[in-house]
């Protein structure tokens, strides 16, 4: 009875010390989890110790004397054990590895040759990212601090996930408890809001919900994101979560499900998805091709980027990546965003393993579909840019940010963020890609792209097209004038009997154009165009204008 007794003790000891990793650590019961090993590993010593101290007992053994314990039968069996959980999980990882998968591992991203000007197109204005993670999150917790009925009990998340939000980019993270003791006494109705942050017009917003947000990071005991998720899906292997709110606003939790393509533990991309409604609970489980166009992010920028180096540095194998180096390529030390056609995009650099300071090209990779292209454009290593544009305001001390990749009148351009000292941004910098000395700074952006449109045509980049159009004359009677006013300048538009074309002559340019009314009679000389140079003839005197087609105008407004 006595021995029973203590092999029960024993068992139950065992159990509740299982129970209680599992509740902290909640690794997958799948054999595919480095986590589900440790944890096997862990068990097998718990066992061993208390075998150790049953037998130790049992013969008036010290603890200490291992020599003797070792003789046990059962001591024995249990080190057997442990020596063959360890063999498997560390001959399991060799066999996973590029040592002896390399061409496996360099198949996993399928990557496409594209054509940037038809795959990235030009941005407007008012669409382009200004702001990296590091401004968002100032902007964040400005916004956070300005809340008095929230700041004492809650805190703004770190996530700050970079989505594609009714069309514009955003950062959205939501709300945190303050402390165990504010989640204690607010855990009833949940976090109530969460943060958005318009990356191109700076615009920051704290969304408050009917109902507050009862899964989330910061939750303890069952309703914390990562234990909902694995009770829901105890053999699931989640990667990085990430938060996203959908077409209407609602919060999700997006969560990721590993897979494992080579061996036991190696080729890792992802298989499946499991939105979390971050407000309820409720879980969707997806296959990742058919995973919701609304979702942005499935696969990390991380996760994607490595993939790139396996495919870019094991296409002669693995020794050849460590030794001979022979068209090995590799990622650039950083990455940005895109958001082309509702999707988010990675952007890195491509570059040799040597180590130089130019690339041989650059990728895009979406964060949905993993499709990747990559765009065979020589040029500037994004450190050498962020230096150009450093150097062009050196006596400011202004630091750059990681460029992100536009399209400015069909050449690569890296657009770069000046911050100060307290990480708010001063100016922007626009740095061509293949002539990263040719070098723009703007106050704005408008200011900054038009002093890197003239750059470009100083520097041979662009020419000025032949205008090869016939000039044309017109004489009649002004039928219609109106006055308006364009960047602080008056201009006066006319009509002339015989045409429905519309004229805009600047009041700079030609002053007496404030003596005419309707029914004066003008000739005008001009090239047809949608808006192009004139010329007219008041009075015998001439002077520049511009000419719009009628036809056209719905158009020039928009």
């Amino acid at each position: 009875m006595k021995k029973g007794k203590m092999k029960l003790i024993g068992v139950i000891a065992i159990l509740v010390i299982a129970a209680a990793y599992y509740y902290v650590a909640l690794p997958a019961l799948n054999f595919h989890s480095s986590d589900l090993w440790m944890f096997v590993i862990v068990l097998i010593v718990v066992g061993l110790v208390i075998a150790a101290q049953r037998v130790s007992k049992k013969r008036k053994l010290d603890f200490r004397d291992l020599g003797e314990l070792k003789n046990s039968g059962l001591i024995k069996s249990v080190l057997v054990l442990l020596a063959a959980v360890v063999v498997i999980y560390l001959v399991g990882s060799i066999l996973s590895s590029p040592i002896v998968n390399a061409k496996k591992y360099q198949s996993l991203l399928n990557v496409q040759n594209g054509e940037f000007t038809e795959d990235v197109e030009e941005l407007s204005l008012n669409k382009i990212p200004l702001l990296d993670r590091d401004s968002a999150t100032i902007l964040g917790n400005r916004k956070m601090g300005s809340m008095v009925d929230m700041v004492s009990q809650f805190e703004v998340d770190e996530l700050y996930s970079q989505i594609n939000y009714q069309d514009s980019p955003t950062r959205v993270t939501p709300l945190r408890y303050a402390s165990l003791i504010k989640w204690f006494t607010n855990m009833q109705e949940g976090i109530p809001a969460y943060i958005t942050i318009d990356m191109a017009t700076q615009t920051t917003n704290l969304v408050k919900l009917d109902q507050g947000m009862k899964y989330t990071t910061s939750d303890h005991f069952n309703r914390n994101i990562y234990r909902h998720l694995r009770f829901s899906y105890p053999t699931y292997i989640f990667d990085d979560l990430s938060f996203e709110i959908d077409d209407e606003g609602v919060p999700y939790w997006i969560c990721p499900v590993r897979k494992y393509n080579i061996g036991l533990f190696g080729g890792v991309t992802v298989g499946r998805v499991v939105l979390c409604n971050a407000v309820t609970g409720e879980t969707t489980d997806y296959a990742i091709e058919d995973v919701p166009e609304w979702i942005d992010r499935a696969y990390s920028a991380d996760l994607l980027v490595q993939l790139y180096d396996y495919y870019g540095s094991l296409k002669h194998g693995y020794f050849n990546s460590i030794l001979g180096q022979k068209d090995c390529l590799t990622t650039t030390n950083g990455y940005n965003y895109l958001a082309i056609n509702d999707d988010v995009w990675v952007y890195t650099g491509v570059t040799s393993v040597s180590g130089d300071q130019s690339n041989v090209g650059f990728v895009l990779m979406n964060q949905r579909t993993m499709e990747t292209k990559y765009y065979n454009v020589e040029g500037a290593i994004e450190d050498s840019a962020m230096s150009s544009a450093e150097g062009q305001v050196q006596n400011l001390g202004y630091q750059a940010t990681f460029p992100l990749l536009l399209n400015i009148e069909s050449e690569p351009t890296y657009f770069i963020a000046l911050k100060d000292d307290a990480g708010l941004v001063k100016k922007y910098a626009m740095v061509n890609v293949q002539k990263y000395q040719i070098v723009a700074i703007g106050d704005t952006v408008t200011e900054c792209e038009a002093e890197y449109t003239s750059l470009m045509y100083e520097n041979g980049i662009k020419t000025v097209a032949e205008d090869t159009r016939t000039v044309e004359t017109l004489t009649g009677k002004i039928t219609k004038i109106a006055q308006g006013v364009i960047g602080g300048d008056s201009h006066y538009y006319i009509m002339i009997e015989g045409s429905d074309e519309i004229f805009d002559v600047s009041v700079v340019d030609f002053i007496d154009i404030i003596k005419y009314d309707e029914g004066d009679e003008v000739t005008v000389e001009y090239k047809k165009g949608d808006e192009s140079n004139l010329v007219l003839s008041l009075d015998g005197k001439e002077k520049a204008g511009t000419q719009t087609a009628a036809e056209d105008e719905t158009e020039s407004e928009e």
